[in-house]
């Protein structure tokens, strides 16, 4: 009788400590999880993204200041060739600005060349002007501004100069540079009209003023232009002189009569990136 009691003593004691160990297994468990979870919390920044900021159009050295300042690596994978970009500028990124990101992550970056493409200038005296646009255009280059001399043939190309020089045809100059033109001019023959070129982007407006043998004047920008990108995506929303223009009443514009000026008259444009302020044709 004894026996058989002591044997029940030991059975419930075994299973007490049997309960004791499966409480204390799943207390384990559950504290082990808990350690774990905190703990790839902690090594992946769970929530704690960081935003990465616009690196493109910034020099070199400033856009690894702001990569610093906000925990990130830059690194500088490739490089091309932009035109009116500055040399060693950032012209792109990955991953875009904005992109969630974790601490120390690195922003890959390709960079505008430093060394400058390089063209030869082309021998264009002789030319007409629309003549010499387009071989001038074709070369990379731009049309600088439009001196006019008195001469029998309005519009032949008398000399092509570079930073007020004469430029000898062949001579190697940076991509996108502005070539002067000395033109002839009839004073018999003289008189051109102003183009409406509201709504143009800078270069676009620039060609149109130049193929009607005038000049650009002042170039503006108004406030809400304040990179290089916003330049280039600009437009015209002023101009002056002005062609006369009419507006409906849904507020459109249609030119209506032209300006008739002497050619080599400069025209100004004031761009935009603001669609309010621009009144379409």
């Amino acid at each position: 009788m004894e026996e058989t009691k002591t044997k029940d003593k030991g059975k419930v004691k075994g299973e007490k400590m049997l309960r004791r160990n499966f409480i204390g297994g799943i207390v384990f468990v559950v504290v082990l999880l808990i350690v774990l979870s905190l703990s790839l919390k902690a090594c992946t920044r769970h929530n704690k993204e960081l935003a990465v900021p616009d690196f493109k159009t910034m020099s070199l050295a400033d856009a690894r200041h702001l990569a610093a300042k906000n925990d990130l690596r830059l690194e500088v994978v490739d490089s091309v060739y932009v035109k009116r970009l500055a040399h060693g500028a950032v012209y792109r990124q990955n991953p875009e600005a904005g992109a969630a990101v974790k601490k120390n992550r690195r922003i890959l970056v390709t960079i505008n060349s430093m060394t400058p493409q390089m063209t030869a200038v082309p021998n264009v005296v002789g030319y007409s002007l629309r003549q010499a646009s387009a071989e001038i255009a074709g070369r990379g280059l731009t049309i600088g501004q439009l001196i006019y001399r008195t001469d029998m043939a309005t519009n032949n190309v008398l000399e092509q100069r570079y930073k007020g020089r004469q430029i000898v045809p062949g001579s190697m100059v940076e991509t996108e540079s502005p070539i002067d033109l000395v033109l002839g001019l009839n004073p018999s023959d003289n008189i051109t009209y102003v183009p409406y070129v509201v709504g143009y982007t800078a270069q676009l407006a620039a060609n149109s003023i130049n193929d009607n043998s005038l000049n650009v004047g002042q170039v503006k920008y108004d406030e809400t232009v304040k990179d290089y990108r916003d330049s280039l995506a600009a437009v015209v929303y002023r101009q002056n002189p002005m062609p006369v223009v009419s507006t409906n009443e849904e507020g459109d514009a249609s030119v209506v009569g032209t300006r008739g000026v002497v050619m080599g008259s400069k025209v100004d444009i004031y761009l935009t990136i603001d669609p309010d302020k621009v009144v379409s044709r």
